[in-house]
């Protein structure tokens, strides 16, 4: 059932939907999500042996409520939890050897829903039976978790919006009909994108780690023009798409943000988690993003202050949602400046940290982590990204012996792109570019492959094994690659 066919409600359900929250005093904190239809009570979810968990209703939307349960599992042990009958078992984060998928980029751009499934989700369906076989302990998903690019159809006058030129899309005012169909379409299309099969039975048993990226949005959101970004219907589609990512993809409230988050006022929607061992460090790069820049103080601050607040010795990783180590696309964009009729890719190439507009932010960003990586508490730094719908790594070595790794994987079910995309890139990263005096940036293939980018969708996986990291990508149709230290 799609978001414009929503008459039965009764029939859109979503959950349990499990968040990751971290470590605290009883054990890793996790959320549950649970949306069921307004009439029905909620649901009962109990830990194996315990009371029922106590459930908070955070939402009541289109007829359907959203219900919250919070609780701890072991640091180090199995546990089970329950959602009235149906029971559910979760992995410790926190044992010698532990697994984690990262995934990006679930959807396209066009008629998302009216793929056949089975072809859509096909890494999906491989991701939940590898889990069913060797259990994952987190789920980390890195950007695109939707593909809301069709909200710009839901409602003839933000059609009649979108058709026009950047620059004149002040003139179409708001009407309150526009903004409920902005917001019905977001709140269905998750329901409808996170009920399906393979992400459920997933999201139901490993605890996910989410930050949303443009698409969440409206493809290229921030790296448009002013004009477009700052109208009356611009403003509504950030608006609703903020209030359900908020939802969703962190189970939360405008004004109650889980303790995580960097900003409590929610000026920046970043994060960071911490686990024995182990911190995950989680940047928003659309709140505040703008075609001038990627982060205003909020998000900086929350984001430099997590790297150097982070206990010595813990494997870091940082999910940027756009590669952190890229190619040299200044040049891309010094080469549309004379091109007479421009290619409409100019937003494609904002949304990079390689853009030269965003040189010195991309600087900081990179400084944070060698900074980190090179110090005494540094236990290793590693960047996961998505966005380019294609596979590839990248290294920045250090001075001091370090290596600070790029694993990009992307995307879980966006096609591959077709024609000479991959290989022009793979021309671009040969030139290769540090923005940080004394280091050196890599791009390179994938363990066992010549190209530098691989053209097929994709997961990664991350191993701990003691103290010893790993990452393998599972590839559609090459398959599995050898494991890569990290």
């Amino acid at each position: 059932m799609s978001e414009q066919n929503d008459g039965d409600l009764g029939r859109l359900r979503a959950g349990p939907i499990l968040y990751a929250r971290g470590q605290g005093p009883d054990g890793n904190r996790v959320a549950a999500l649970l949306v069921r239809p307004e009439a029905e009570a909620a649901p009962e979810v109990r830990l194996e042996g315990q009371a029922p968990i106590r459930p908070r209703l955070i939402a009541s939307l289109f007829g359907a409520g959203i219900w919250r349960y919070e609780f701890s599992v072991p640091e180090d042990a199995p546990a089970a939890y329950a959602v009235d009958s149906e029971r559910y078992e979760i992995q410790p984060v926190d044992a010698p050897a532990m697994r984690i998928a990262y995934v990006s980029c679930n959807g396209q751009e066009e008629g998302d829903l009216d793929r056949d499934v089975s072809e859509r989700d096909v890494m999906w369906s491989r991701l939940a039976r590898e889990h069913e076989d060797h259990p994952f302990a987190l789920l980390l998903q890195g950007g695109d978790q939707l593909y809301a690019d069709d909200v710009l159809r839901c409602h003839p006058d933000v059609e009649a919006w979108a058709a026009l030129p950047m620059a004149r899309r002040g003139e179409i005012g708001l009407t309150d009909e526009m903004t409920e169909a902005i917001r019905r379409f977001y709140f269905f299309r998750y329901l409808v994108t996170f009920s399906r099969p393979a992400f459920a039975a997933l999201s139901a048993r490993v605890p996910s780690v989410m930050m949303w990226d443009d698409h969440d949005i409206v493809d290229g959101w921030g790296s448009h023009p002013a004009s477009m970004l700052d109208s009356a219907v611009g403003r509504a589609l950030f608006v609703a798409a903020r209030e359900m990512f908020l939802l969703f993809q962190l189970a939360a409230l405008e004004g109650d943000l889980p303790d995580i988050a960097f900003d409590p006022r929610g000026r920046t929607l970043g994060f960071a988690l911490r686990y024995r061992g182990l911190s995950l460090i989680v940047p928003d790069l659309r709140s505040e993003r703008r075609p001038d820049r990627v982060m205003d103080a909020p998000g900086w601050d929350g984001f430099v202050g997590a790297v150097a607040e982070t206990p010595p010795g813990d494997r870091v990783l940082v999910l940027s949602s756009v590669p952190a180590l890229g190619p040299r696309l200044s040049l891309v964009e010094a080469t549309l400046d004379v091109v007479p009729h421009r290619s409409g890719f100019e937003d494609d190439l904002r949304d990079q940290w390689q853009s030269r507009v965003h040189r010195d932010e991309w600087r900081r960003f990179l400084e944070a982590l060698a900074e980190r990586a090179g110090s005494e508490a540094g236990g290793g730094v590693t960047v996961l990204s998505g966005e380019i719908h294609l596979a590839t790594r990248g290294e920045m070595r250090l001075s001091g012996g370090a290596t600070i790794h790029q694993l990009v994987a992307s995307g879980i079910s966006h096609p591959a792109p077709l024609g000479t995309y991959p290989i022009l890139l793979g021309l671009l990263a040969r030139l290769g570019e540090s923005p940080v005096e004394g280091t050196k940036i890599r791009i390179l293939p994938l363990p066992g492959s010549r190209s530098t980018y691989c053209a097929e969708r994709n997961y990664l996986v991350l191993a701990r094994e003691d103290e010893a990291w790993t990452a393998v990508w599972e590839l559609e149709k090459s398959l599995r690659t050898s494991k890569l230290p990290i």
